[in-house]
């Protein structure tokens, strides 16, 4: 156990996320025992947050048909190749702590939460996608959907510092595009609306928040700082700034509040003004 205290990184002197990481996991190791050799060998024993997400990852997705080795070598392809991937993920693993009350730290996402893993699954499916390496990008979103019971299309476009709390059935589209700073929650669906080809799937503004099931549908905009409210049906485009709820949708408190994808505020006004 002395080992581990060695391990202390100075934030000063490394990125801030991956040194507040590794200093979360020491002081696991040194104070539970049973989880020492989880520590060490999924972040302790890496110099990186890429090598330790590479490994997550692998130790994560791997099966009898991909082995894990093999996954973590795909990762480390993808994030040699396009270093930014590391960034973005440090970006979502930022905001999964700032976000979510729950979180106490970045070792929790990092580890458990299932809706950080899949993100940074459908990542690296992505990439495989943009270098047309389709079935392999398809095999690991088959393998997201099984285990996270989150189920993202590799050609979807998704910006930096997501945070996807919860994930169980989130659904989203081949053309879809996502936003920088956007937060949904469990039971999102952003889908087509039949059975047409060709860009079909939602847009969704920077800093949108998307609430428990909420289904977005059709070649739609959805503006930037959006809300949309938990359980409602949206098929028509949301202006930015504004706030949709309802079966099916419409716009209500028009401008909403600020950044409510930071904020995650889901409340909805006492006085509603309906459009």
């Amino acid at each position: 156990m002395s080992q581990q205290r060695l391990e202390v990184v100075d934030p000063a002197i490394a990125p801030p996320v991956w040194a507040a990481l590794r200093n979360e996991a020491a002081a696991v190791a040194e104070s539970e025992a049973a989880l020492a050799s989880l520590m060490a060998a999924v972040i302790l024993n890496h110099k990186s947050l890429g090598a330790a997400l590479s490994y997550q990852l692998a130790r994560k997705l791997g099966d009898q048909e991909l082995r894990a080795m093999s996954v973590r070598e795909i990762a480390e392809e993808a994030y040699d190749s396009h270093p930014m991937l590391v960034e973005i993920a440090e970006a979502d693993l930022r905001a999964v702590f700032e976000r979510d009350p729950a979180c106490k730290g970045y070792l929790q996402p990092f580890l458990f939460f299932k809706g950080f893993l899949a993100l940074q699954t459908q990542r690296v499916a992505h990439w495989l996608w943009s270098e047309r390496r389709e079935t392999l990008a398809l095999y690991l979103q088959s393998r997201m959907s099984e285990l996270f019971q989150v189920d993202i299309h590799p050609a979807t476009r998704i910006g930096r510092g997501v945070f996807v709390d919860h994930g169980t059935g989130i659904v989203i589209g081949e053309t879809a595009v996502i936003g920088d700073d956007v937060s949904m929650l469990q039971g999102v669906t952003l889908g087509g609306t039949g059975a047409e080809r060709g860009d079909r799937h939602p847009k969704i503004g920077k800093g949108v928040l998307l609430g428990a099931g909420a289904k977005v549908l059709g070649n739609i905009e959805i503006g930037d700082y959006a809300k949309i409210a938990s359980g409602s049906v949206v098929l028509k485009p949301v202006p930015a700034g504004c706030t949709a709820a309802g079966v099916p949708a419409r716009l209500i408190n028009c401008p909403t509040c600020d950044e409510p994808a930071k904020s995650m505020d889901h409340t909805l006004s006492d006085t509603v003004y309906v459009i």
